[in-house]
């Protein structure tokens, strides 16, 4: 029954999509006729994919293994709220979860817009209609999640071991969420290309949507750092697999666009630029599913080959083809547009921003196709790792400090040397004295130099112009300099939020620096009281012992940690011995600190009676810092976007 009512709701969700697609012809004489007849095709499409992705979750939550998508990602042992993520956790369900978001943005897209852009809106859910009915497509045709498995087996396969873990709850859904919102823009762009309505008013309507995906994309990426470091049990948070940069690459063309677009909005220019942008961004959410859904490669976080990889190729041509074509056609309309006054200024910084990013999105995109680009001329299996991507990368990430550092405070069309020197010079000075005491303390890298005195130069340009704004402020309105800072934050909500975001990133660089730079590591075998010291830790192997979890055997080894001999208390990294596996996983555990954190990975045991571990032990400086500047970035997001009360006029 769960088969058939998900199977029909998918059917006609899809047929709904192409009575979509045939709005605007239907309703050609009247804009609020094609508006209903899209906003009635939405809504079916919505209640629909609800319909059969309830149904997907209602037989995993009873374990109904005649379905054989339930059964390879679900067992009686699985606990329940794992059986729940079972439902994105392979191809056709990750699917059916996108193919809901989809829906649900359009759903709110028409709900907010339909009366202010009534030209627009026929042709913006036109272009959602299509794109959904591309992925229910392939859900009914390629990959279909309700598909029936027989004879029906007693006990189903359990959901990869790897994702047995709290953040299948987070990663996932906010990565698709991320990928999703940028179908928002693009509909917009796509619809203003089409009727020839170029002008800015859609798009102050994209910026809000487009924050909103990058949010969602960087909260995606902050997740699947943090699950990387403590559950795949290497150390590290950040490898550049080919699937990790696809969830990146989105990323950088999206960040690149919210600062250009604001160029448009005061100037009028860019708007070619940003069309490529927005096409650009939603294009590498299509390869990323391609990438991660077409077998073409091996990866811890990639899906199994299926057919659908020739289906995405094919759709992301008729996207990159269709979308350019449409900005040639309109290219009489995109040509006029002002002109830069002066070289020295914040259109240039942000068009500086721009061309990193762009080259940072590239090279990306290079070192991850380039592997399967040869593997099909040459035959021959090529791998690009980290070191292609850190030193090709990393310049261009300096590079955008620097820009983060200058591009908010640098004059609007022409800097003069006053503007220079009073937002500049004190943060330069105080920048040279952070660089000559960093390097009395030790820093010797010259990247690593580099990066550390240029994220102290933003926080101290922030840091003088928000002093100065509040000093400003307070001889104006005679306020208190908390008050007078809460009504420059109220009146200026994008620049501040705009602060609070690169502050993040400071964190994040000195995180990423202070662990690529000065960790350390240990590899030993101990028995049963010895101890080893690394950093400024030391461990005391107290003993072996095994648990028996719900879906596997865990081999645990007791730490006793100590530091500067007080007592931290016990860490217990273990081996995880799955029936269906062959090999155990590791679950490392780690201390967290301020300054560093103890990671400690067990590789080996003896017996029981023996009572001897192999280890590995590493100390990881400043990494916490890395997430805690996520989680800055995502308030100073969320201040951009929040709908503060507005300041009254006088105050």
């Amino acid at each position: 029954m769960t088969s058939t009512i998900g199977s029909v709701s998918l059917w006609l969700a899809l047929v709904s999509a192409g009575a979509g697609l045939l709005a605007p012809a239907l309703g050609r004489r009247e804009a609020g006729r094609a508006t209903a007849i899209g906003v009635t095709s939405i809504l079916a499409q919505l209640a629909l994919v609800s319909v059969a992705a309830g149904s997907l979750a209602w037989a995993f939550a009873r374990s109904d293994f005649s379905l054989a998508y339930v059964a390879h990602n679900s067992s009686l042992r699985t606990p329940l709220y794992f059986k729940i993520t079972g439902l994105w956790a392979s191809l056709e369900g990750s699917l059916l979860l996108w193919e809901w978001m989809l829906v649900a943005f359009a759903g709110l897209v028409a709900w907010r817009h339909r009366e202010r852009h009534r030209e627009l809106m026929p042709w913006v859910l036109w272009v959602f209609s299509g794109v959904s009915a591309f992925f229910l497509g392939v859900l009914a045709f390629a990959s279909p999640p309700f598909e029936r498995l027989w004879p029906v087996p007693l006990d189903g396969r359990g959901l990869n071991p790897l994702l047995e873990d709290a953040d299948m709850l987070t990663h996932p859904p906010l990565l698709y969420a991320g990928f999703v919102g940028l179908t928002v823009p693009y509909a917009f762009a796509m619809a203003a290309l089409i009727t020839g309505r170029l002008g800015d008013d859609w798009i102050s309507t994209i910026r809000r949507w487009t924050i909103s995906a990058w949010l969602f994309l960087t909260l995606g990426n902050l997740f699947g750092g943090w699950w990387s470091y403590h559950v795949l049990g290497w150390g590290g948070y950040w490898a550049w697999d080919p699937v990790e940069n696809a969830s990146f690459m989105p990323w950088l063309p999206a960040t690149a666009l919210l600062h250009s677009i604001q160029i448009q909005e005061r100037r009028g220019m860019l708007k070619v630029w940003n069309l490529s942008l927005i096409i650009v961004a939603f294009a590498l959410t299509i390869f990323g599913t391609f990438l991660t859904r077409s077998g073409v490669l091996s990866s811890v976080h990639a899906f199994s080959s299926g057919p659908v990889g020739g289906l995405f190729l094919g759709f992301l041509a008729l996207v990159l083809l269709g979308s350019f074509a449409l900005v040639a056609l309109r290219a009489d309309h995109l040509r006029s547009q002002p002109e830069l006054d002066a070289v020295v200024s914040r259109e240039s910084a942000f068009l500086l921003t721009n061309v990193v990013l762009a080259a940072a999105t590239f090279t990306v995109f290079l070192g991850t196709i380039f592997p399967l680009i040869a593997e099909a001329v040459t035959g021959v299996k090529l791998s690009v790792g980290a070191p292609y991507f850190s030193r090709v990368t990393v310049p261009l990430f300096v590079a955008l400090l620097l820009l983060m550092a200058v591009g908010p405070l640098i004059a609007w069309r022409k800097a003069s040397a006053d503007n220079l020197r009073r937002n500049f010079l004190w943060p330069a000075a105080l920048s040279v004295v952070t660089a000559v005491a960093l390097a009395v303390a030790g820093a010797r890298d010259p990247w690593a130099l580099l990066a550390l005195t240029l994220s102290a130069f933003v926080g101290f340009t922030i840091a003088v112009d928000l002093v100065r704004a509040v000093r400003a402020r307070r001889a104006i309105a005679g306020e208190g300099a908390v008050r007078a800072m809460a009504t420059l934050v109220r009146r200026n909500q994008r620049r501040y939020g705009g602060f609070v975001v690169h502050l993040g990133v400071v964190l994040i660089v000195i995180g990423i620096t202070g662990s690529m730079n000065w960790s350390d590591e240990r590899n030993v075998t101990l028995g049963q009281g010895e101890t080893v010291a690394l950093g400024r830790f030391t461990l005391r192997f107290d003993g072996i012992r095994t648990t028996q979890q719900p879906t596997h055997e865990r081999v645990e080894a007791a730490f006793r940690v100590f530091n500067d001999r007080h007592d931290l208390g016990t860490i217990s990294p273990a081996l995880k011995f799955f029936p269906a596996q062959q090999s155990p996983l590791g679950r490392a555990v780690l201390r967290m600190g301020w300054w560093d954190d103890l990671y400690v990975i067990l590789s080996g045991f003896s017996d029981l009676k023996a009572a001897q571990a192999t280890v590995k032990v590493m100390v990881r400086p400043l990494i916490s810092w890395i997430w805690v500047g996520g989680l800055v970035m995502v308030a100073g997001t969320l201040l951009a976007l929040a709908p503060l009360r507005p300041v009254r006029s006088g105050t």
